[in-house]
């Protein structure tokens, strides 16, 4: 019997930068065995036109169990999960291959939105346990990030319904952060655990936790 997967994805830098912490997560964790899943890891372009037949590809080739999409937040101080993807493309900036598509569908037809099947809440409180800025977010915004988190969950519930999936979005490294000044970053071994965590929170917590988390605007 095949060893069962967790997909994990990250991005290429983009908008100028050297490096993307999503991208250096993947490479680190890509290989490894956690909670008797073997890892498969896979960085993606920061490409509307590209990006999702890799993830088409990525999903059938390894049928995971659970697929985390990673990506960069910058500005944001903790690992957050995301915990609802719009079916909207409206790109403030354009992708690495100069395109920028405005108020456009991810995938034409489906639903407005679709929510992460992680347990979010578990694993935000299992990182702070270990001492790790996370907590929950609400909006995964309307660029590729987004993109790529509404056809993992739409791709998961239509065609791996015994999956579960979803995105975390990550602050800039402090290299990054240091061409910002008063900007938040976290260290790439403190992220690497995080992620682990998560990967682990999630193999072990078939029902998110019942508490509140929720925001007033």
């Amino acid at each position: 019997m095949p060893e069962p997967t967790v997909l994990l994805t990250g991005f290429e830098p983009f908008d100028g930068e050297r490096v993307n912490p999503s991208r250096e997560i993947v490479l680190a964790l890509g290989g490894q065995t956690i909670g008797a899943h073997r890892v498969v890891a896979a960085v993606l372009p920061v490409s509307f036109a590209a990006t999702l037949p890799l993830l088409d590809d990525l999903l059938a080739s390894h049928r995971p169990v659970l697929a985390i999409a990673l990506g960069q937040a910058g500005g944001r101080s903790e690992i957050t999960l995301e915990r609802i993807a719009v079916n909207l493309v409206d790109a403030r900036i354009a992708d690495n291959d100069g395109l920028q598509p405005i108020d456009a569908e991810v995938i034409e037809g489906a639903p407005f939105a679709c929510a992460s099947s992680l347990p979010v809440k578990a694993i935000v409180a299992r990182l702070r346990a270990l001492g790790i800025p996370a907590a929950l977010s609400l909006s995964a915004g309307s660029y590729v990030c987004n993109q790529v988190f509404f056809a993992l969950v739409h791709a998961l519930s239509t065609r791996l319904p015994t999956a579960r999936g979803g995105f975390v979005h990550l602050p800039w490294l402090p290299e990054q952060a240091a061409a910002r000044p008063g900007q938040p970053s976290m260290a790439l071994p403190i992220m690497i655990a995080g992620v682990r965590a998560a990967i682990e929170c999630a193999l072990a917590t078939p029902d998110d936790l019942r508490v509140a988390g929720g925001a007033t605007h």
